[in-house]
This record gives structure tokens, sequence and C-alpha cells, in this order.
């Protein structure tokens, strides 16, 4: 089974606060957008099916997403939005990737880069970083949905590639292009997901101190607040003991 990064859960408590909330429905609604550029409908747009499956485990309303797919299939939102990856690494030589999207590379590259520089971080060159990296589809379910027998059965059955249960829940890992049908027959069985969506997973983590894990949470948390981002991965560790000392 694949490593577990401590670090997403306080990510995931962060990530319920309102403002966050209304945050991500704005990117996932440029998703939506984007996506259904090439087809409103989602059985044959397996682009438009992941970010309906996203949006859908945002819990986004439903008039919003159909509202965001007939923009997009339409042409009312005449914005060329750019899919770029930036690569840099944090304190305590943590490697970060950051996806975005974006209608004016210039302003986000400057951005992001600031962004690495006020939190003793620094954008590397491009394939520096990311070779430490698979790109994935990550699937979490609370630990409530299944036990780990049923949920392993039923994620390996849809073409998962692994699952890995806990107390907190699980996680279903999927290779990007077999994203969408998981997410779909898991969500079939099991209802809508705690979170899904496609992102790094690093091949090794690296924990860092206190101060260190301080600061990288502090830099993560920046970057996610443009909206030009639309996620960023690490190969951050925190330690059980940093973790007491962080309250998370």
């Amino acid at each position: 089974m694949s490593g577990h990064s401590k670090f997403k859960n306080i990510m995931h408590r962060k990530g319920a606060q309102d403002a966050k909330r209304a945050k991500m429905f704005t990117k996932i609604g440029r998703e939506l957008v984007v996506a259904a550029r090439n087809g409103d409908d989602p059985v044959f747009n397996p682009a438009l099916r992941a970010a309906v499956a996203l949006a859908k485990a945002a819990n986004m309303p439903k008039d919003r997403i159909d509202r965001a797919i007939r923009r997009g299939a339409g042409g009312e939102d005449g914005t060329v939005y750019e899919e770029i990856s930036y690569e840099g690494y944090g304190p305590g030589g943590v490697a970060l990737i950051v996806d975005a999207l974006t209608d004016n590379r210039n302003r986000t590259a400057a951005e992001v880069r600031s962004t690495f520089g006020k939190h003793g971080g620094a954008l590397a060159e491009s394939g520096s970083v990311a070779f430490q990296f698979s790109k994935v589809g990550v699937i979490s379910y609370p630990a409530a949905a299944a036990d780990s027998d049923t949920m392993f059965e039923a994620a390996l059955e849809a073409g998962a590639q692994d699952v890995e249960s806990s107390a907190s829940g699980h996680e279903i890992t999927t290779a990007v292009e077999d994203f969408a049908a998981v997410s779909e027959a898991l969500e079939a069985k099991f209802g809508a997901p705690e979170s899904a969506g496609l992102t790094w997973q690093p091949h090794n983590t690296v924990e860092v101190d206190e101060e260190k894990a301080r600061n990288l949470i502090n830099l993560i948390d920046a970057l996610e607040d443009s909206d030009d981002v639309r996620a960023v991965a690490s190969n951050l560790e925190i330690p059980d003991d940093v973790m007491e000392k962080l309250g998370a």
C-alpha cells in the first residue's frame, strides 16, 4: 500500500471553512467551463467527467455545475485559460508542484514566485521536481462509508490501483485515465466521497521539524489562496510528535 501523508488532515480541516469553500467553487467552476468547451456530455468528454466528479465531491450545487457547463459548451465565457505547473522547493528541501489554470501567465508566475520567496522557498527549473512525483487520481471516503474489505473489493473491481484504509478513512488511488470511471462506480455504491481529484503523488516523503512544518503550511496556504492555483502537491511528511505540537 502507498504511503499516507498526515499533512492532509490539516488541509481537510482548513478546507471546511466557508471562505475556502466559496473560493473552491469558483475554481471548480472554471474547470467545468474549460472542460465543457470540448463537449457538454460527460460520457464522451473524460475531462468533463473528471471535473463533474470533483464538483460533486465538493458538494457543489447541481444548478451551479449545470450553469458552468452551459457557459463552456455555449462559448459564453470567452476567457482563454492556460494550464501551467510550477515546481519549487520550500523550507527543509520539501518539493512542491503548483498546478494553475490562468488567463494571464505573467501575473500568475509573478504571484507564485513572490509567494515562494515570502515563505522561505524558491521556484525551480521545470522538470527538476516533477520526476519525484506521479500524477494520479485520489478519492477519499470516511471510515463509516464501508469496512476496509468492502471498500478494497469495490475499489479494485472499479479499476483502482490502490486502497489504503485506516481509522480516519479510506483513500483510493487511480490512474489518471481511470479516475472518472472509478469515481462514478464508488459514488453509485457508497455515495459522494469526502474529496476527489487529480493530484501529484510523491515517490518518497521528507520529514521536517515543527518550525519548518509551520512555514510550509503557511506557504501552501498562501499558494492555494490564489484564484489561479488549482492545487499544490508536496512530499511533506509531518512526524506524529510534530503533529501533536501543531495541534492537528
